[in-house]
């Protein structure tokens, strides 16, 4: 792609003087698709109504009258109208005669490839759709879908959407208990699942998995098995044949069922490293109106792209940004059924050039799994394509940011980073790659039509600069249906018992530009002395050091001590040195008392299936205590190293 000539101005892409930000590039602002620098000013002028520019990019069958509808202190989005979220998503582009071009384009793991253009996601869709109702499920009705990342799984989340069924996706390396706790929450008695997908080379079962989960359920669940090992698994009597019933119902027409906006278009379940899995219900309407927006604003989707979301689908971010936003605006979604830093030699780089990616969406603990390995040289593959580079999941760090700038966009193509919820269902903070200057760290205001705002324990908005919990201060499209009570949004400002608010249980400090940086969890502190110091504060001073690429603080036992894990690139050979240049940056940078009483080198750090760093783990490792069951972790192979280190280093 041609980047065009570069100016001298903050539009240019170049560092602002005297501050670490860099203003879009004008190749990309000229083509962008929203460029107009007065947009926040617009969408707080006309709230709630700024809100059809997302209604509007959706078909309806019920146009609505009302963008917010308020009904006894409940919040609902266009909830006078009702749509058909699997038309909106596949067939109204094979109407629109884009019926050849590709929705999905799916990698396996074994370098196995799949194309589905509109029109075949139609016709698989339709099939799907009709054998589920041939087995008894219908409107209202919720499918758990136990898969990896293979075509079947955006085929049947859109085979329930069209019978107004909801679907459940569960993470594929979930344990049984795991999945079985989300079917018994979620009352669901229909269970679509495989026999096994490739991780890292090897195969691994996953039907036992499955089995175990269905005889801890009270109920008869109707199985539905997909063959990704075998074309033709052995089903038993406890399952269907997902191919079987495919090809039974090859060329059934199935019209979608239309759905009031307001009604339930899936539920899942936000999975983090402590804690009960938390049922999360997200509405037809105004979801998928938000995830079509979000998508053409922030990352600037554009149907003619090549857009990978590197995220699994059983994570929210696969669901509005793998499938749902993407397939709305009728783009080419690239779905990889390994994780991008698992790929050949633990980069992406050859699946960007191969498919020509466009806008590339990734986490930052991904990031620093392929910084550790160290970038191929620049020319060996094609990056040229890339027009936009996005992080999600967890803050990232100055020296990543960079370092993903320069080795994937080119120094060039604009970075998004990106905070949001399961809760929140879409982007809710992050700059326009158009608009906003990047300031590398901090993930940028509010969203057009979000307010947001750092406050303290007594709901209260801290100074500028100070430590508080991030809060929203107006109901938004995307909204799940927890936070849509007027007056007690979860977490409501308790001295604002009349006012809707989402305070996040994420810690932050907002700049006088409004630009939020994000610090981590609230119960992510150490209690050292008589203060209490964010993780994400020192592991952003530890990780500006030349050579590191992920670190992880926690405390030991009740000592008032402090541990850092730290894993670095190929140019740290000396791990004492390491360490004190840790111990010196901490003491010299935040304070002498959260100075690392021990800095323990590891290969790399355990993490969830959705990226985040287990520090739980790691506290009970360096504490002597045992530390459980591991099946939250997507690198378990890493516990049993990183414990023989700790204890060596004693």
């Amino acid at each position: 792609m041609s980047r065009g000539n570069q100016g001298v101005d903050e539009s240019d892409g170049s560092p602002t003087a005297g501050t670490d930000r860099y203003g879009p590039p004008c190749w990309f602002a000229d083509t962008a698709n929203v460029a107009d620098a007065g947009i926040r000013d617009r969408f707080a002028e006309d709230w709630p109504d700024c809100w059809t520019v997302a209604g509007d990019m959706l078909d309806w069958d019920r146009e609505y009258e009302t963008v917010l509808n308020r009904d006894e202190g409940h919040l609902a989005w266009f909830g006078d109208g009702r749509l058909k979220p699997s038309h909106n998503c596949v067939d109204r582009h094979v109407a629109a005669g884009r019926k050849n071009a590709i929705a999905i384009r799916w990698i396996g793991a074994d370098g196995e490839r799949e194309s589905l253009t509109y029109l075949d996601l139609q016709h698989e869709v339709e099939a799907v759709a009709a054998a589920l109702r041939s087995l008894g499920v219908g409107p209202g009705d919720v499918v758990t879908l136990f898969m990896p990342n293979v075509p079947e799984l955006p085929v049947t989340m859109l085979a329930c959407a069209r019978l107004g069924a909801l679907h459940n996706v569960v993470y594929a390396g979930f344990s049984a208990d795991e999945l079985a706790d989300r079917m018994a929450s979620a009352d669901s008695d229909f269970l679509v699942t495989c026999d096994g997908y490739y991780r890292r080379g090897s195969a691994v079962g996953q039907r036992n998995t499955a089995d175990s989960a269905r005889l801890q359920v009270d109920a008869d669940v109707t199985g539905v098995l997909v063959g990704r090992l075998a074309d033709d698994p052995d089903l038993g009597r406890d399952y269907h044949s997902y191919g079987a019933l495919r090809d039974e119902f090859a060329g059934a027409e199935v019209d979608p069922v239309a759905r009031d906006a307001a009604d339930p278009l899936f539920v899942l379940y936000t999975s983090g490293t402590t804690g009960e899995p938390d049922r999360v219900t997200h509405t037809t309407g105004g979801y998928l109106s938000y995830a079509a927006w979000t998508a053409t604003a922030v990352l600037d989707i554009r149907p003619e792209d090549t857009y990978w979301c590197a995220a699994d689908i059983g994570w929210i971010t696969g669901h509005t940004y793998g499938v749902y936003g993407p397939l709305a605006l009728g783009t080419t979604t690239l779905l990889h059924e390994s994780p991008a830093d698992h790929q050949a030699g633990g980069h992406p780089w050859a699946s960007i050039e191969r498919e020509s990616v466009d806008v590339f969406y990734t986490s930052p603990t991904a990031l620093r799994s392929m910084r550790q390995r160290g970038a191929p040289p620049a020319d060996e593959y094609d990056r040229s394509s890339i027009r936009l580079l996005g992080t999600v999941g967890e803050p990232i760090d100055p020296s990543t940011w960079h370092w993903y700038r320069d080795e994937l966009g080119g120094g060039e193509a604009p970075v998004v980073d990106t905070w949001w919820q399961t809760e929140t269902g879409g982007i809710a903070v992050a700059t326009l790659p158009a608009v906003d200057p990047m300031q590398p760290g901090a993930a940028g205001p509010g969203v057009p039509g979000l307010s947001v705002d750092v406050v303290d324990d007594d709901g209260a908005p801290v100074a500028d600069g100070e430590e508080g919990t991030l809060a929203v201060q107006r109901p938004w499209p995307g909204m799940c249906r927890r936070l849509a009570s007027e007056g007690h949004g979860a977490g409501a400002g308790r001295d604002h018992p009349d006012a809707w608010r989402y305070v996040t249980s994420d810690r932050a400090v907002r700049g006088p530009d409004g630009y939020v940086t994000l610090l981590g969890r609230d119960a992510d502190t150490l209690d050292v002395g008589q203060a209490a110091y964010g993780t994400a504060v020192v592991e952003r001073v530890v990780s500006a050091l030349d050579g590191v690429t992920e670190v992880a603080v926690v405390a030991i036992s009740e000592d008032d001590e402090v541990a850092a894990y730290v894993s670095c690139d190929r140019s740290s050979t000396d791990p004492d040195a390491l360490a004190g240049r840790v111990r010196a940056r901490v003491a010299r940078e935040i304070s002498p008392a959260v100075r690392p009483n021990r800095v323990i080198i590891v290969p790399e750090l355990p993490k969830t299936h959705s990226g985040k760093v287990m520090r739980r783990l790691l506290a009970d490792v360096v504490s002597g205590r045992g530390y459980g069951d591991t099946s939250a972790l997507r690198n378990p192979e890493v516990v049993g190293e990183i414990e023989t280190v700790t204890r060596r280093q004693e």
